[in-house]
């Protein structure tokens, strides 16, 4: 008897790559090597050529409930066929407000207003207006200036640029906006060498902001924004007692505190936020990527309700916040981000990945003595792997790493630099962290 069961459509692999200007990517190499993915399903990639890849990065640090969530999917199926599109100016959707408040519900107690985009750059650069904005309103004016954190990341627009510290991602673009300072990062390989969790070294890094306002005037300055852990640059977990330094120092001087939780929001260091693991009520928080687990565009900015409540004045036919997206609070992201948070609570993911962090910790750990391997760090489900540059070619020896985990050992993981990061799914068993763990060796041993 013929089977007569639906086939798989067949996969079209593309022969010309040349119109694709991919981002952050090194577009002639991978056009020469190409990393083509096909489909993708709970831990697991699959490529054009039909191999499973296991996922080890997230994603691309968002997906953290796993791939093909079909609550997620059909909940998105169900709200184009509903709704496709609403306008998000002088018009709003049920789901939006919802979305809103859970998230609220989520978040640290006075973080009660959420302020919705499209990605976590959007996020960064909403955020640091709202900041400007809201020092003109209180008649504080002078306080226009910026504090980020060298080799922070916080997007790719002018004020997430300006204030993010990646060297590599600031240089071809100029002066970028007047007015921003960085506070020196909080990493010293000598002193917090494969460190799980928050080193003990570190917390006197928080006092440079006391150096920036006796060089700059508090009176100047309007906002502060660093991650709780610096994910894109390598994953470096701040110091114990840097955060809540930070905070008593702004508050000190009237400076607004955000820390940026695009990485770190939804579970990723075993919380709904870090703000909540590390004890700290900064004025904003930024989120995006695992609200929706990667599954539609949704970015957003938690806000203190003292901050929002200081918009709502004058006549109330004005708008108070002249900001805002065309695709800000879209339909189908408010319908994902609703799924997702659904399987958050569900499934307890935040509460396991907690309960995984030391088994995590402790498999990432046997990595140290591989070859070339300098330093590892952990916190949460994240690992950092720095590896030896080689002389004459930063960046070759992780770049190597990449291929040959995608080529040669079916696995997919960032990279920074030489530095290796895990990142995997929340979903993820304690076999698969050990089969990851097995791999990254081989890896490693296959760039050395």
């Amino acid at each position: 008897m013929l089977d007569k069961s639906p086939h798989p459509a067949a996969v079209n692999v593309p022969n010309d790559l040349a119109a694709h200007w991919m981002p952050f990517t090194a577009n002639r190499a991978f056009k020469k090597a190409p990393r083509l993915l096909a489909g993708a399903k709970d831990m697991h990639y699959v490529t054009v050529d039909g191999r499973k890849i296991i996922d080890a990065a997230a994603g691309m640090w968002c997906t953290n409930a796993g791939h093909g969530r079909v609550q997620i999917s059909e909940a998105i199926a169900k709200q184009a066929a509903a709704m496709d599109y609403a306008p998000p100016f002088q018009f709003g959707i049920p789901q939006a407000f919802e979305l809103a408040s859970r998230i609220a519900d989520l978040a640290p107690a006075g973080l009660d207003h959420v302020f919705f985009c499209n990605s976590g750059s959007e996020a960064v650069d909403t955020a640091l207006k709202i900041a400007l904005a809201y020092h003109q309103i209180a008649g504080q004016g002078s306080r226009t200036r910026l504090i980020g954190r060298e080799r922070g990341y916080h997007g790719v627009g002018f004020g997430g640029t300006s204030v993010g510290g990646i060297v590599t991602n600031r240089k071809m673009f100029g002066m970028l906006l007047a007015g921003v300072d960085h506070l020196p990062h909080t990493y010293d390989r000598e002193k917090q060498a494969f460190t799980r969790g928050e080193p003990d070294y570190g917390v006197h890094f928080a006092d440079e902001l006391e150096r920036l306002v006796n060089l700059h005037g508090a009176n100047t300055m309007a906002a502060v924004i660093v991650e709780p852990m610096a994910g894109s640059t390598g994953v470096l977990p701040a110091p114990k007692g840097y955060l809540k330094r930070l905070r008593e120092i702004t508050q000190k001087h009237g400076i607004l505190l955000i820390f940026d939780e695009v990485i770190t929001g939804f579970g990723r260091l075993g919380f709904a936020f870090a703000a909540e693991r590390y004890g700290v009520l900064p004025d904003m928080i930024t989120f995006a990527k695992g609200v929706t687990n990667g599954a539609a565009p949704m970015g957003g900015v938690l806000v203190r309700d003292t901050i929002h409540d200081a918009f709502m004045s004058g006549p109330e036919h004005l708008v108070e916040l002249a900001h805002g997206y065309t695709y800000s609070a879209h339909p189908l992201a408010c319908a994902a981000g609703l799924a997702t948070l659904d399987i958050y609570r569900d499934e307890k993911l935040f509460e396991r990945a907690r309960a995984l962090e030391p088994k995590f910790a402790d498999a990432v750990m046997s990595l140290k003595g591989e070859p070339n391997v300098l330093d590892i760090r952990t916190v949460g489900l994240t690992a950092g792997i720095d590896l030896a540059s080689r002389p004459d070619l930063p960046g070759k020896r992780g770049f190597d790493g990449l291929n040959s985990a995608f080529h040669d050992n079916d696995l997919m993981l960032r990279v920074a630099g030489d530095t290796l990061a895990l990142t995997p799914p929340l979903i993820v068993s304690e076999d698969q962290i050990g089969e990851i763990v097995e791999k990254v060796a081989r890896v490693i041993r296959a760039v050395a």
